[in-house]
């Protein structure tokens, strides 16, 4: 505008000049006059429109700003993180500050406390147990303000320990720590690799290490050479996973109250990636377990309570039995366990979880995270690597299905499903008529329980499919002859459809687990382009994305090499989400019942049918079944007494009124109680 008015100014100033017949050097100099008297405007202009927007921005509320979110944000971390810690970790703090700075080659001049009060953490310790004690139980996050209380309840009604009790852990409960003496492995000696805020720092800084130090040899199932990984041992190996986070520790507290120490409680850890014959074979652990639970008979003059989580089975008892194995005898469980408790059980599969692993590296917890942590934990930890992983893991592999369609239902109906389900269980794999998946392949079909299985071992390498079959069987006999002789076969005994229980008339088993949380049941899947396996060397028409880090070694082809058939890229149909049919399906995943790992039917079936039947249960030993509703409490963390999650359930108040009770001698007080349609199910399936 100023400078609009300026030109027309200029434009009469020209017209006066003219007239008066200046020379044009006085013309020359009032248009450099009037040229400073625009840019002098033009600039006033825009300090005036700065000054504007100025006061815009100090309009803002303060709390929008960046100046006040960032500390923020910072702030919340730090108390987050230090909410997490407990008191005895300052000890611990020092010795990982010191192994981080050596790490880094970071020194520090020495300073006595006086000196330096800050490099001094006892005084900081004190006053951290004092404010620890003052702090409301309910928001300890490491805590669910039950401890020690079910233990005192049992107390109060004069029960004590009376029974020796076993814990047994479940698939990656149990810490693992680094034996490795060669050179590239030996900064990681004597330190957890598995489980502990170690695990976190060498996943973060020394990830290829890691992962090279947890794979399991694909041939033998053992360690590969140069690399030796163990169990943790005692009761902290597997009390918590890392700090804040407990899993045995609760029911551990609670057994203490009534008179329980490591005299007569024992917990068994184990390296849960071995295959359980390797466990005997390389640790001896079915030996060590047996010669403790002997030792505590001999000791205490009483039988055992055996107890269980997760993967933890009937293994143990079918190998002490064996004449060629633990060589016990047909008597030595009726002799020397008293109870068996199985805490949510995987008896007849994780199902798809574990399934969905070894296919594809994927399951519920990769497909269901935002974009953003996907694209994280796919840099970070890729499908193509956990994969490689899961499947050297011959441990994890005992989880796969079992029983097959009889159990898990056809392609129209499966035992679990609803009275108004729209769409069937009983697929374990499907595949939308609009995938990609279809398009010119004809061999695709939506696939129960055993055509999916052996479609599955035929995506994954030779070394695994020997392994599992050399290890595993997932059949179901209902012949008794050949259950009797199945007794004498380790390939069998992680199926309950394959074998008997013992020979023990007076042991109780009570099978435990939650219910009310969805669990991934089935999946929709979709394939993509052919792919070369990673042993395979490329061929020349391999079209690989070198420069993409993201797919580095990702080479893929419009056709597999001719010795290499069945290398298409497979995946979860993450893009399919339908929460408004029953059941629903949600990113690829459709959710069925159980206690959000383990479905239904593997944790009760068993319990509710299968065992009641002579033909697996000759002895004709007493099962009871307690279903555990899950109510999580919304302001605990981790749900508090009253959730039935897959791990959590081992601090809920249910259950660990279930273990003090049959560990003191007041089994009897537990009876049945279901609160899902476990029993109508499981008649549904083809028993006879």
């Amino acid at each position: 505008m100023a400078l609009t008015q300026r030109l027309k100014k200029r434009n009469r100033s020209d017209s006066a000049v003219t007239g008066s017949q200046l020379d044009e050097q006085q013309q020359a100099a009032n248009v450099h006059n009037e040229i400073q008297e625009d840019v002098k405007d033009t600039l006033e202009d825009l300090k005036g429109k700065q000054k504007e927007l100025e006061k815009r921005k100090d309009g803002r509320r303060f709390y929008t700003t960046r100046r006040f979110l960032f500390p923020l944000g910072l702030l919340l971390g730090i108390l987050v993180g230090v909410v997490l810690i407990h008191p005895n970790d300052f000890s611990d703090f020092q010795t990982h500050l010191a192994l981080l700075m050596d790490e880094f080659d970071i020194t520090i001049p020495e300073f006595s406390p006086l000196e330096f009060p800050l490099m001094n953490f006892t005084r900081v310790e004190m006053e951290w147990q004092r404010l620890w004690k003052n702090i409301p139980e309910p928001w300890k996050l490491n805590n669910n303000g039950l401890e020690f209380t079910v233990g005192e309840k049992i107390a109060a009604k004069g029960l004590s320990a009376k029974y020796p009790v076993v814990l047994v852990p479940g698939i990656i409960s149990t810490g693992l720590e680094s034996w490795s003496t060669s050179l590239e492995y030996r900064p990681f000696f004597r330190k957890k690799l598995w489980g502990g805020f170690s695990m976190i720092s060498q996943v973060t800084f020394n990830r290829d290490k890691w992962i090279a130090a947890l794979m399991l040899d694909p041939v033998t199932g053992l360690d590969p050479p140069g690399v030796k990984v163990r169990a943790a041992e005692g009761i902290d190996a597997a009390s918590s996973f890392i700090q804040g986070y407990w899993l045995w520790s609760k029911i551990v507290e609670n057994l203490a109250v009534v008179g329980y120490d490591t005299n007569n409680l024992h917990l068994a850890p184990y390296d849960w990636r071995l295959s359980f014959y390797n466990l005997e074979e390389r640790d001896g652990y079915f030996s060590k377990l047996r010669a403790t639970i002997e030792g505590f008979v001999a000791r205490e003059n009483r039988k055992v309570v055996l107890s269980a989580h997760s993967m933890g089975s009937t293994y143990f008892l079918k190998w002490v039995e064996s004449p060629l194995h633990g060589k016990g005898g047909p008597d030595w469980v009726e002799n020397h366990i008293e109870a068996f408790i199985t805490i949510a059980g995987t008896h007849l599969v994780r199902l798809a979880k574990a399934m969905s692993a070894f296919l594809s590296g994927e399951m519920k917890d990769t497909v269901q995270i935002n974009p953003a942590g996907a694209y994280v934990l796919e840099r970070f930890f890729s499908r193509k690597e956990r994969q490689k992983l899961f499947r050297s893991w011959a441990g994890s592999a005992s989880m796969w299905i079992k029983g097959g369609d009889d159990v898990w239902g056809n392609v129209t109906f499966a035992p679990d499903d609803r009275a108004n389900a729209t769409h069937s269980h009983g697929p374990l794999i499907a595949f939308r008529a609009s995938s990609p998946a279809l398009d010119g392949d004809s061999d695709l079909y939506n696939m129960t329980s055993g055509p999916a299985g052996t479609w599955i071992l035929e995506r994954t390498p030779t070394t695994f499919q020997k392994m599992l079959a050399s290890n595993y069987s997932f059949g179901l006999e209902r012949d008794v002859e050949k259950l009797k002789a199945n007794n004498l076969d380790f390939t069998k005994w992680t199926n309950p459809l394959e074998i008997q229980l013992p020979n023990a008339p007076s042991m109780k088993i009570y099978c435990v687990y939650g219910h009310g949380k969805d669990t991934e049941r089935s999946y929709w899947y979709t394939q993509q382009n052919y792919e070369y396996d990673e042993i395979q060397p490329d061929s020349p028409v391999a079209l690989c994305a070198e420069d993409d880090p993201a797919h580095e070694g990702n080479c893929t082809s419009p056709r597999p090499p001719l010795d290499m058939p069945m290398y298409r890229a497979t995946y979860i149909d993450a893009e399919y989400t339908d929460e408004a049919i029953d059941p629903p399906v949600i990113n690829g995943v459709k959710m069925g019942e159980g206690d959000g790992t383990v479905s239904l039917l593997s944790l009760g079936a068993m319990c509710v049918e299968g065992w009641k039947r002579e033909r697996w249960n000759p002895a004709g030993i007493k099962v009871t079944t307690v279903e555990l509703p899950h109510n999580p409490v919304a302001t605990i963390p981790r749900g508090g007494g009253t959730t039935s999650d897959h791990v959590d359930i081992l601090g809920a108040t249910g259950l660990n009124e279930i273990i003090l009770q049959v560990a003191t001698g007041a089994g009897d007080e537990v009876k049945d109680s279901f609160v899902s349609n476990i029993r109508e199910y499981a008649k549904r399936v083809k028993w006879d």
